[in-house]
């Protein structure tokens, strides 16, 4: 009998793990997600965008090519055009974007909010991929274009927020948005290990002539000051970014956690706007605020079932 409290406890404990699991790591990935824009606050005042995201995407297959060859992992034999088209559309084209922009000032939670209409722009150009769109996800890309404008009227006066940086937002967000309905429609299947490999790798070819163009890089990468904060943001652009938080996705989607995940996504601009107000002093008022839970109510529309 005096076993029973203690069998209770444990049964209670085992209980409460199995419930939380579930919910904990979604969360931790929306976490991680969100550094990414955080990240680009520590990393640019050493290096420039794109030299950034080259050293990033190099230090990416430093460490997958190996373990992809040590691991025999299956090659997307007949794919390697369209996963490296929605590569280049959803790495190079979207970080460059998102990069070049904070480089240029803007604010990383309004750079978050801007891309994290991605969902919303997606599922409303569902029907050039054979999908249907319902009045309700009308609604919704309403309510998030709201939001995106009141919180861009209220940041307006901000020091650093320039059309040109918009423009970039924009534009990382058409890539996004691009990159991911190629890749729904061309190539939805491929191995993860390998096709990130090709994904990166193609992403490096694109990148690369702009970086030498544009930013005076060369072979010594002369244009980087290799600071113990630049040496700590790129080790975690590479490790936790383009391969922790990637991986973490997918193990998440194999473990049914799929729409948990995608809900909890759109988590990710309040995220890092929080993230970057108590690390940068990037302060949102109320008309912001109120403009971050219009868009994210929009997004909710478009994507409940």
């Amino acid at each position: 009998m005096s076993n029973l409290p203690a069998a209770a406890d444990a049964s209670g404990k085992s209980s409460l793990l199995a419930t939380l699991t579930p919910m904990a790591l979604p969360a931790f990935f929306v976490l991680l997600w969100s550094t990414g824009f955080i990240v680009a606050k520590f990393g640019l005042p050493y290096a420039p965008p794109l030299t950034f995201l080259l050293l990033r995407f190099l230090g990416v297959l430093v460490i997958l090519l190996p373990l992809v060859l040590i691991l025999r992992a299956p090659w997307p034999v007949g794919q390697f055009r369209q996963i490296a088209v929605a590569g280049i559309l959803m790495q190079a084209g979207y970080l460059a974007g998102v990069w070049c922009a904070i480089k240029l000032g803007m604010p990383a939670g309004l750079s978050a909010l801007i891309v994290g209409m991605q969902p919303v722009l997606t599922a409303c150009a569902a029907p050039l991929i054979g999908e249907s769109v319902r009045p309700r996800q009308w609604l919704g890309l309403f309510f998030g274009l709201l939001g995106v404008a009141l919180v861009v009227y209220a940041k307006i006066n901000l020091v650093g927020l320039t059309v040109e940086s918009v423009l970039l937002c924009v534009f990382a967000l058409l890539s996004m948005t691009a990159g991911t309905m190629y890749q729904k429609r061309h190539c939805p299947q491929f191995d993860l290990r390998t096709g990130t490999v090709v994904q990166f790798a193609a992403s490096i070819v694109v990148v690369l002539p702009f970086a030498l163009y544009y930013e005076g890089l060369d072979m010594h990468f002369s244009n980087v000051q290799w600071t113990g904060n630049f040496i700590g943001a790129l080790l975690w652009s590479v490790l936790v970014l383009s391969i922790g938080a990637i991986f973490l996705l997918f193990a998440l989607i194999r473990r049914s956690d799929a729409t948990k995940v995608t809900g909890l996504l759109y988590l990710t601009p309040p995220t890092t706007a929080v993230m970057a107000w108590l690390m940068f002093g990037e302060a949102f008022n109320m008309l912001g605020i109120a403009g971050m839970l219009v868009a994210v109510v929009g997004v909710v529309f478009v994507v409940k079932k």
